[in-house]
């Protein structure tokens, strides 16, 4: 076996792995309001989330097509090593998020990762596609997410202002499974398309594919399945953070934080082909829906921390990117 063929497989597993950390880390995202309602049980949660991120998966090669124009690698052993140190340093910010409980995005790690190990390799980075596709949408789509929320929610209390709150409840609780498969779906169409992407971008580093190619039925199947079995895994420390710590939340502003953050995925991925990260958008529409509560009914403690993640991701995993495209650059035949 080539020195480039056996890194593309490296970057192939490695990208699968990511893929599988991923959906455990991000399980979270789909399901925890409508477990935290009681709308579904756990592991029926689990086993529908699963099988919607498989599906979503196959929706679309958009957010792929972005994520594989991020940074520009040489056609060389070297450029595989620049991908597989942004594959390591996405994944180990995962997992130390993960660890602590805190829903970061691992899209963003994703990205972060690449640029830190492309900017320490001097490999060329596309920051006019990281602005105008990364971090612009970053910025946006939770701020959008928040009021979108809140806005659905007050609608949802005035025209049901005169319904039964016990009916209403359980109505909402049955809609809240089309609302967390829409979400579900959403992840998929999103997260499984990042790993794609990365897949691709090894593939076309090493010369296997061209840049006007399709992906390869086997990279979507694989993607499909490694986030798949990461969802039923379930990340249970973030479902806790994402649908208790923040707030308490009723069927009714589940409904509404699942439906709005659905939205909110279809449109970036189908209209601007941007690969957000579903941890912003389901948490901030949350926040959203239940700061129409009362403002204090929002942690607003645990938001910060959720905060602090957020604005440490992209420049964590690109330094852990860096320190491990340096390790990686030391320990392999590269040319």
């Amino acid at each position: 076996m080539s020195p480039e063929l056996a890194i593309v497989v490296t970057v192939v597993v490695v990208a699968l792995v990511f893929d599988y950390t991923n959906g455990f880390h991000d399980a979270a995202n789909a399901i925890a309001t409508s477990v935290s309602t009681r709308a579904l049980t756990p592991r029926v949660a689990l086993a529908m989330a699963a099988v919607m991120n498989f599906v979503g998966a196959f929706l679309g090669q958009q957010v792929a097509s972005t994520v594989s124009e991020v940074i520009s690698p040489p056609q060389s052993t070297s450029g595989l090593v620049v991908v597989l140190a942004g594959l390591v340093g996405a994944i180990t910010w995962n997992m130390i998020t993960w660890y602590f409980g805190l829903p970061s995005s691992s899209s963003h790690a994703l990205i972060g990762g690449l640029a830190g190990s492309a900017v320490v390799a001097g490999t060329v980075v596309k920051w006019d596609t990281v602005v105008d596709k990364v971090l612009i949408p970053m910025i946006l789509s939770p701020l959008f997410a928040f009021g979108a929320g809140a806005l659905v929610m007050i609608a949802i209390m005035w025209i049901f202002r005169r319904a039964n709150p016990g009916r209403a409840n359980r109505r909402f609780r049955a809609a809240q499974t089309v609302s967390a498969a829409a979400m579900a779906l959403g992840h998929g169409l999103q997260d499984a398309q990042k790993t794609m992407g990365v897949i691709f971008l090894a593939l076309l580093t090493g010369g296997f594919v061209s840049a006007g190619d399709d992906l390869p039925i086997w990279v979507i199947f694989s993607a499909a399945a490694a986030i798949s079995l990461g969802t039923w895994s379930g990340g249970w420390r973030i479902m806790r953070t994402l649908g208790r710590r923040i707030i308490d939340l009723d069927p009714a502003r589940g409904f509404a934080a699942e439906s709005v953050a659905a939205t909110v995925l279809y449109t970036t991925a189908y209209v601007y082909e941007a690969p957000i990260s579903t941890t912003h958008t389901i948490t901030s529409a949350v926040m959203g829906v239940g700061a129409t509560k009362r403002l204090s009914a929002v942690r607003w403690g645990v938001a910060r921390s959720i905060l602090t993640a957020w604005v440490l991701t992209f420049p964590a995993a690109g330094a852990a990117a860096a320190a491990a495209y340096l390790v990686l650059h030391a320990v392999l035949p590269v040319g």
